[in-house]
């Protein structure tokens, strides 16, 4: 796509001069990068157990493709995709600026692949009424996950907090953001 911008002003601005009595608009041409080509290159450089988590191309060719695997995503794998957005894309013709990476410990999920990779963690869930729970994720079905949390409660009959599990229902539609919780 081809983003054509007039800029009536930018003779006498850019240049302190007029051509004749009438301002001369200048034409910029610039070559917006397609979000899907740079998806189908990148899937072509994947395997099975990978996927891409993200791509991002703003109005100024910033890309920023975000990736994630069953056992992560080593800095080869990022260096091969870089390499193949590089080769496809022509610096002469499109001016970009390319971001390859890991989608990072601790970062909100954003697909589902997240989900069902991180069943069996520890996982923090904010949820849209400000409600924050923790706890073990334990299944990830079409529209939402199962969470499983301990917690110790007052319990009537005892003297001492009990530690009382639950297993929360929770809707995709009903999160803020849910991450992992990383322990060391």
């Amino acid at each position: 796509m081809i983003l054509i911008v007039f800029l009536n002003f930018a003779v006498k601005f850019l240049f302190n001069r007029q051509v004749g009595d009438a301002k001369s608009p200048i034409l910029l041409t610039v070559i917006m990068i397609e979000k899907d080509k740079i998806v189908t290159w990148v899937e072509e450089t994947l395997n099975d157990n990978q996927f891409i988590v993200s791509v991002d191309v703003s109005p100024s060719n910033q890309i920023t493709v975000l990736l994630d695997g069953e056992e992560g995503i080593t800095i080869q794998k990022c260096v091969e995709v870089n390499r193949k957005i590089e080769d496809e894309l022509d610096r002469d013709v499109e001016d970009f600026e390319l971001n390859v990476s890991s989608s990072g410990l601790g970062q909100p999920f954003k697909v589902f692949r997240q989900y069902t990779k991180n069943v069996g963690k520890e996982v923090e869930v904010l949820l849209k009424d400000g409600q924050k729970l923790t706890g073990t994720l334990k299944k990830v079905e079409e529209n939402g996950f199962e969470l499983e949390s301990s917690k110790r409660e007052k319990v009537e009959g005892h003297k001492k907090k009990q530690l009382i599990t639950r297993l929360h229902q929770i809707g995709f539609d009903e999160t803020k953001t849910v991450k992992n919780i990383i322990k060391f």
